[in-house]
């Protein structure tokens, strides 16, 4: 009687774990060459990536839902770089953002609002977070609503901004901030890297892949 207990209990243990969930896999690893090191972040299923240039000091790379195009989206997963911006003693994370800011304001001076969310520290470097949101922005015969969240992280000698931005109906008013749902899009980007560039190592640049 005690085999077959012992037998009926291995069976539903294997039935357990034929039906159990399987652990999600982590998202891979956007990796980016900018500048003077390499910015990693993690990229959610559904995203590609859509543009990307350097002109001069700055760099920009964007990712957008499949299927969208770089005109007309509905998310958006940006990444910029400033070279050696950090040499500039005047320069912060959050001054970075409060100017960021300013600018964003000028498309929607009547119906913008922000949210401060304060310092970060990114993979051991200094941050800032901020939310910023324009409730009209006026796009040829049609408007949009448009947010963002953005994160300024002060490199070894860049600056960069990693942005989760969402677009969404048109509103007359600023709109109302949900900062947690804010905090939690940014958080699917996690973890957050900046690895040093090694000489000869091309993508998937597995010096920080692995790190």
């Amino acid at each position: 009687m005690q085999m077959h207990r012992t037998a009926v209990g291995l069976i539903v243990g294997v039935l357990l774990l034929q039906c159990a969930p399987l652990a999600a896999a982590p998202a891979p690893l956007a990796i980016s060459p900018v500048f003077h090191e390499l910015v990693a972040f993690s990229l959610p299923p559904g995203f590609k990536s859509a543009f990307e240039k350097t002109n001069g000091s700055f760099y920009i790379r964007e990712h957008i839902p499949e299927g969208e195009s770089v005109d007309k989206w509905t998310r958006m997963i940006r990444l910029t770089g400033t070279k050696d911006l950090a040499s500039n003693r005047d320069a912060t994370p959050q001054a970075m953002l409060s100017s960021m800011a300013a600018g964003f304001r000028t498309h929607c001076p009547e119906t913008f609002t922000s949210a401060v969310l304060g310092p970060q520290t990114i993979d051991g470097h200094e941050g800032f977070e901020m939310i910023v949101s324009c409730g009209h922005v006026p796009s040829g015969s049609s408007a949009y609503s448009e947010t963002a969240i953005m994160l300024a992280i002060k490199g070894s000698s860049d600056y960069y901004t990693l942005q989760w931005a969402e677009r969404g109906p048109d509103s007359p008013r600023p709109l109302n901030l949900d900062n947690n749902y804010w905090i939690r899009q940014l958080e699917l980007l996690r973890p957050i890297r900046l690895c040093p560039i090694v000489p000869g190592e091309a993508a998937p640049y597995p010096s920080c892949v692995g790190k």
